[in-house]
C-alpha cells in the first residue's frame, strides 16, 4: 500500500505526528510530519529532511514549522513516540 500524496491544499493535522523526538533535556521537541525518502536511502543523504514542528526555549511553547535535517534531529534527540509506519516515504 502506498502512502497518500499530500497536495497544497491538505491540511497537517498538528495532533497527529508520524514520530515525536525529544532533547535529553526536554527543552527541544520535533513533531515529525513528513519525511521525503525511504529510511535506507536517507541514512546515505546527509541532507535528508523531515517536515516538522519544532518547539524550543525560543519558541515559547508554541511551535515553528519547516524543514529540518534529518541527521540534526537524530544526533541529539531521542525517539519519544512513533507511529507504527511502513518504510516508505510519507507523501
Amino acid at each position: 500500500m502506498t502512502p497518500a500524496k499530500l497536495t497544497t491544499n491538505q491540511r497537517i493535522k498538528q495532533n497527529k505526528p508520524l514520530e515525536v523526538w525529544e532533547s535529553p533535556d526536554g527543552s527541544w521537541r520535533w513533531k515529525v510530519f513528513r519525511k521525503y525518502q525511504k529510511s535506507h536511502t536517507e541514512a546515505k543523504n546527509p541532507y535528508a529532511r523531515w517536515f516538522c514542528g519544532v518547539a524550543s526555549p525560543f519558541t515559547y511553547g508554541l511551535y515553528e514549522l519547516g524543514d529540518v535535517y534529518a541527521r540534526d534531529i537524530t544526533g541529539s534527540a531521542t525517539l519519544v513516540y512513533s507511529e507504527n509506519t511502513p518504510d516508505e516515504p510519507h507523501e
